[in-house]
């Protein structure tokens, strides 16, 4: 392709315009509060029956992917200029129509768990409501453990403004955010992009500076997180959860058992990570390592950044060896514009995937900066695209896969980029540069987010009973990275908690452990590729479907033939780790 490759993505095959004045898109959120209003009566008039609750649970489906159509397109919006206050204004509108949505929801899942199983048996058999057994069977287990339905309604109505609202205040208050260095002023997400510096004299300066606009502001944010944290734990006790992991759990899917094992084999990978660190600081030329070290580059250097053009063909050409499925997937997006990767002021900060199922597209978002992990990051996000493609033919409550799975087809698309760039570096010096951005990630998804795991299940178990000010909240988070790290570092960041913005989704308790898990067992699925050949393209696929169709212990037994609680399978599923850091070690001996 030629190096004319757009950085910037196309909404207009969304809806017209591609903006919130759209008369398109705004025609569509008009009908769709009509539907709601009709839906919504014609439950409240009637009483669900067993006759009924199909044509009601369908038009449900439906509204919801609609729902999700135009709040990917107004989140689109949000990220690609965090001062569009037309898409602001939608957004309210959008989310109060999710929300009503949701209130619903207790409706259908009252009538699910009220059902005998003589009744439950005859509901599942009709043919229209074919491939949503198990997102109905969730539901009807799901509301034997909440309140009654009246409550959860009233609880979903009041959280638009007392619980979602906090988040986004939170993200309001950051795209706000600017940071200056010698003159230059960056936004936020800009600004993270220089701790990635080789330079450890910018590195530090940019760490420092942010950390003054975390301080400036960390009452603000130390109250948000307590809100977030209180109406959490409030909804929590009236559904009799005294856990706060339940809900994570029940979200992904998972059972504590294999999330206790996956976080103990871990725990015996990390002494490899410890060696690898070391190695790290001395050829760095430091005597401490700080946070901002972690992930920093050495003085190895790759050849040359990596122009976007060139990034989609290296990805797929690389994801042509596993899937040359997957790897017209990676071309279709691009030519269609479906990436927005431009570098430039006023765009949100991270990077996601989200889905548009109505238009059965998919948008990536992220920051390009042309450098090994940039790459990688963008074949992260086509991963999650190529996921949503897979699942496009299947009813739209059984593609919707839990966290934890959704960063298995992420992680692998990722890996397998990574692996490729090992192999056909360059030179020696580039092979080590590219293993320490392999191993930078592995630290991450071992180390910095074990970190957030901690600090987040420490931070419930005392929000229970006490306001956490923002000094607390400091203590904790370095408390937490301390035990994760090791203790291999001479500073840590008391600040993590408030910079980032996974601690302040509503939507997803514990946004951290599912990183881990997809990693971890994307490399699991890796190593089934070795031995599967030609067929684990069409494996592959089959898998991806079945994600928001069972937990992930039967996926895994149905598609791997491996059991999630024996420790065994996380201990294989890291050997490349360990292997990758021999290798580095052994590069690095000199």
């Amino acid at each position: 392709m030629s190096s004319t490759t757009s950085l910037q993505w196309d909404l207009t095959t969304i809806f017209s315009g591609g903006d919130a004045t759209s008369g398109q898109f705004q025609e569509h959120v008009n009908k769709l509060e009509k539907s709601i209003n009709d839906l919504s009566s014609d439950v409240n008039d009637g009483v669900l029956t067993s006759m009924s609750f199909s044509d009601y649970f369908l038009t449900f489906q439906r509204l919801t992917a609609e729902v999700q159509e135009a709040s990917a397109f107004i989140s689109c919006l949000l990220s690609d200029d965090t001062r569009d206050q037309e898409a602001k204004k939608w957004k309210m509108v959008t989310v109060q129509l999710g929300s009503r949505l949701k209130a619903m929801e207790a409706d259908f899942e009252h009538f699910l768990a009220s059902l005998e199983d003589e009744e439950w048996r005859e509901l599942v058999q009709k043919p229209e409501l074919d491939g949503l057994t198990f997102p109905m069977e969730e539901r009807r287990e799901r509301a034997k453990g909440k309140m009654d339905k009246q409550l959860e309604q009233l609880a979903e109505s009041l959280s638009k403004d007392g619980y979602h609202g906090w988040n986004d205040m939170y993200s309001t208050l950051i795209g706000h955010i600017r940071v200056t260095v010698d003159g230059e002023t960056l936004s936020v997400g800009q600004a993270n992009t220089k701790l990635g510096s080789s330079d450890r004299e910018e590195r530090e300066k940019w760490s420092q500076a942010l950390r003054k606009e975390w301080e400036k502001y960390e009452d603000v944010f130390a109250e948000t997180l307590n809100h977030l944290g209180g109406f959490r734990l409030s909804l929590y006790e009236g559904r009799g959860w005294s856990d706060p992991l339940h809900e994570p759990l029940l979200i992904n899917r998972m059972s504590e058992e294999t999330l206790d094992r996956m976080w103990s084999a871990i725990e015996d990978v990390k002494p490899a990570l410890v060696k690898f660190l070391e190695r790290k600081k001395q050829m760095l030329g430091i005597e401490e390592m700080k946070m901002h070290d972690v992930s920093a580059p050495m003085g190895t250097t790759v050849s040359s950044e990596t122009p976007f053009s060139t990034a989609i063909d290296q990805i797929e050409r690389h994801f042509r060896k596993l899937s040359p499925i997957m790897a017209d997937f990676a071309r279709e997006s691009a030519e269609k514009r479906w990436i927005e990767a431009e570098d430039r002021d006023f765009k949100g900060a991270g990077g996601f995937c989200t889905s548009f199922p109505i238009s059965n597209q998919s948008r990536v978002f992220m920051t390009y900066n042309g450098t090994p992990s940039s790459v990688q990051t963008l074949a992260h996000e086509l991963g999650h695209a190529y996921h949503q493609r897979a699942m496009g033919d299947m009813p739209y409550f059984s593609t919707r896969y839990s966290m934890s799975v959704a960063e298995t087809a992420s992680t692998l698309a990722e890996q397998l980029v990574a692996d490729a760039a090992v192999q056909e570096a360059a030179s020696e010096e580039e092979r080590i540069a590219l293993l320490d951005t392999k191993i930078n990630r592995s630290a991450a998804f071992f180390m910095n987010i074990h970190a957030r795991f901690l600090f987040e299940k420490r931070f419930y178990e005392r929000r229970k009973t006490e306001w956490l000010s923002a000094g607390a909240l400091k203590e904790l988070m370095v408390e937490a990275q301390k035990e994760a790290y090791h203790d291999q570092l001479s500073e840590y960041d008391p600040y993590f908690w408030a910079s980032k913005m996974h601690f302040f989704i509503t939507r997803v308790p514990f946004y951290n452990f599912p990183y881990t898990f997809g990693y971890l067992f994307s490399l699991g699925i890796l190593e089934h590729a070795k031995s599967a050949g030609s067929e684990f393209e069409r494996a592959y696929i089959d898998l991806l479907k079945d994600t928001a169709s069972m937990s992930v212990e039967d996926l895994s037994r149905k598609h791997l033939s491996k059991d999630l609680t024996d420790k065994q399978f996380w201990l294989d599923a890291a050997q490349p780790i360990v292997e990758d850091i021999e290798q580095f070690l052994k590069l690095t001996e000199a």
